[in-house]
């Protein structure tokens, strides 16, 4: 995996490049010793480690446009950061680049029941969104695994979403608005209160961004209202296939459960053994299956669901008999990747999504590729949506573990895209899925992706070696000179 090489002349005024950051962020807000520069090595994706030049801690929106400012004048690389729990490398530090970290944004704003809709700073993380408007009522919809500890900013930056996707959506899903600044400093806004705002959607493209056209600073994001009944189904299987089909059945039968999650049978023993919720540890493969609305809803839902779980053999069916064991069955898969954690020295996470249909074809080619490889793998899956989360066991100490365990992934991905899914489902692209980009898009494609992003970043200064497996120059891709505020083709109608 390969970074772009360091700017020398800018590892040369590194000490005057501080110093006038200081001047910006003064008090902590800037670090540069190299010991303190070490808890941001790497993100979540631990395999790639890189020291950044230097660290600054912003404190106001009005800082963060002045140290993009500053950078782009200097002709200096930064790559923005929440909260570092990103499985892609999205947030992986460059050795000349100033990584922004937007940690100290972590106040609630405003809170409005009455629309819906809370508006927070990008430091929040995403179950205090939750926290704040429970006593309410109300909760945040998309609950990643990490939501104890990653950032709306974050979500927002790879398009995270969670267990209760499926019925309510991934955090494009669930924004209303942003406020952004650009590379150049300057301040704009996307979106706002209104649940759908005119004109271009350009909303839609800073969600799932990944830190590339601008840094969040601020986030409208919609509130609901908590189910009036919520209840859990745990449905065990003789085999995954026999899982798989089951998910899809329930889907063709027009049943959209709240959350609708895998787990095989090593994540089973390993998630069991860590949180200890009576998870059975004779199935081959585990569905939880939530479903929430009115209370003759749910049950009638849940009597279609255990027909459809019957017919493709389930052995063992539980029915959550209140919310503390509703949340004791999804303690398990929260706690799934931690817990693997307890079986494998190391372990490689992978995001890819298929159709629901080719569930059952792709753990079989899962599996045979696991022989080839030599490496066991744990499969845990946001089954309802196709969105597969398989861990990869390896040993970092044994030489060429991590480099099979890499090949091996990138298989899975090529697997995905073969049946007709994409490279990610929430993870993001980052480093780690920036060589596959060709798979999935042709050079055109990826020709246009990079022109979005000359739109907003014509000195591509911003997170530079992500998403793209080679970036060309704006001037490369035809953007358009403008001199001395003078266009071609005056004429002609603008947006």
């Amino acid at each position: 995996m390969q970074m772009p090489l360091p700017d020398q002349r800018v590892l040369a005024r590194r000490d005057e490049i501080i110093k006038a950051l200081r001047q910006i962020v003064p008090g902590e807000g800037v670090i540069d010793a190299p010991h303190e520069l070490r808890p941001y090595e790497s993100d979540g994706l631990t395999a790639y480690r890189q020291p950044p030049m230097v660290v600054v801690l912003p404190e106001t929106v009005e800082q963060v446009a002045a140290v993009l400012r500053y950078c782009k004048g200097q002709n200096i690389k930064v790559v923005p950061r929440g909260s570092g729990t990103s499985l892609s490398g999205g947030a992986l530090p460059l050795a000349d680049a100033v990584l922004l970290g937007m940690g100290r944004f972590k106040k609630i704003l405003e809170i409005d029941y009455e629309d819906r809709l809370a508006v927070v700073q990008p430091g929040v993380t995403n179950l205090a969104i939750t926290k704040a408007v429970e006593g309410e009522g109300f909760y945040y919809a998309p609950d990643p695994s990490s939501q104890i500890a990653c950032s709306i900013g974050g979500n927002v930056a790879e398009n995270s979403g969670g267990v209760h996707c499926l019925k309510y959506g991934l955090t494009t899903n669930n924004v209303l608005g942003v406020q952004l600044v650009t590379m150049e400093g300057e301040i704009l806004r996307f979106g706002g209160k209104a649940l759908e705002a005119p004109g271009l959607d350009l909303l839609g493209i800073i969600v799932g961004s990944e830190g590339l056209l601008g840094v969040v600073t601020e986030v409208t994001v919609r509130i609901l209202p908590k189910p009036e009944t919520a209840k859990a189904l745990l449905i065990g299987f003789p085999s995954v296939e026999a899982a798989g089909q089951c998910v899809a059945d329930t889907i063709a039968a027009g049943i959209i459960p709240a959350g609708m999650e895998m787990m095989d049978k090593p994540a089973i023993h390993a998630a069991e053994a860590f949180v200890q919720v009576g998870y059975p540890l004779d199935v081959e493969a585990l569905l939880i299956v939530e479903l929430d609305g009115p209370e003759a809803e749910c049950s009638h839902l849940i009597q279609e669901v255990e027909a459809i779980a019957r017919a493709n053999q389930a052995g063992m069916i539980r029915i959550s008999r209140d919310e503390a064991e509703r949340l004791a069955f999804w303690a398990g898969r929260k706690a799934a990747f931690p817990a693997v954690g307890r079986i494998s020295p190391d372990y490689y996470c992978m995001d890819g999504t298929i159709p629901r249909a080719k569930l059952p074809v792709v753990l079989r080619r899962m599996n045979a590729l696991s022989e080839q490889y030599g490496l066991g793998v744990a499969n845990v899956f946001h089954a309802g949506d196709g969105n597969l989360h398989p861990l990869i066991l390896y040993d970092a100490n044994k030489p060429g573990e991590l480099e099979r365990a890499e090949e091996f992934g990138a298989d899975i991905l090529r697997l995905c895209v073969e049946v007709g899914g994409v490279l990610t489902g929430e993870h993001g692209v980052g480093v780690e899925k920036r060589d596959l980009m060709p798979a999935m898009f042709s050079e055109g494609d990826l020709r246009q992706q990079q022109r979005l992003k000359c739109a907003f970043d014509p000195e591509l200064l911003l997170n530079p070696g992500k998403v793209f497996p080679s970036l060309h120059r704006c001037a490369e891709l035809g953007r358009m000179h403008v001199h001395r505020g003078a266009v071609p083709f005056p004429e002609l109608p603008r947006f």
